[in-house]
């Protein structure tokens, strides 16, 4: 079995057809470093832990929001990559990073994903079923913001969680090719 997740793809793999009983005694055998599971709607999804690429844009952005937050004397939790369950929500998922946006919040406001590679389940009706108010996905080097409403998530241009956040700035940042640029800039930017 090790050897099979050690060569897994960037691509996940899905088993369709598992009761939520079968997920959790499934995800008991595959509990090993290096794989992260998702489920929803009997669908197991089985990925390889991300990248350098992946990891890299995580702490990035987490990096600079970590910087407004603090700048803007908003009260506020990193949550990181928490998982989240919901046995009748038939669905199971962990963000790229989450955070809580003041005191003794049941979870997360804000989940941001890093997609870089395509496939798996439906990562909006997955946050949909757990109640997540924001979803950000950073996707071919641009965020695209989503707000959860009654019906589902809909595509936003300014975040509705920090409406004072310039959008625009944070992914220019985002994209510089320095880290060390890119906080500088930022911090420039929304001290100016």
């Amino acid at each position: 079995m090790t050897a099979a997740i050690q060569e897994l793809e960037a691509e996940p793999i899905l088993i369709d057809g598992l009761t939520w009983r079968e997920f959790k005694a499934t995800e008991q055998l595959l509990d090993r470093p290096g794989v992260r599971l998702s489920f929803l709607d009997g669908v197991l999804e089985i990925r390889k832990m991300p990248g350098k690429k992946h990891a890299t844009v995580k702490r990035r952005i987490s990096t600079l929001l970590d910087d407004y937050l603090e700048y803007a004397g908003i009260d506020y939790t990193p949550t990181g990559s928490m998982t989240l369950e919901s046995a009748a929500g038939l669905v199971k998922r962990a963000a790229g990073d989450s955070y809580e946006l003041g005191p003794n919040r049941e979870r997360p406001d804000l989940a941001i994903e890093i997609v870089i590679t395509s496939g798996g389940i439906n990562k909006l009706e997955a946050y949909k079923r757990l109640q997540i108010p924001e979803i950000w996905f950073w996707e071919h080097d641009r965020l695209a913001l989503y707000a959860l409403r009654s019906d589902g998530y809909e595509p936003i241009q300014r975040s509705e969680i920090l409406p004072a956040l310039d959008i625009d700035l944070l992914s220019r940042c985002i994209n510089l090719p320095n880290h060390t640029q890119a906080v500088k800039t930022f911090r420039q930017a929304i001290q100016a």
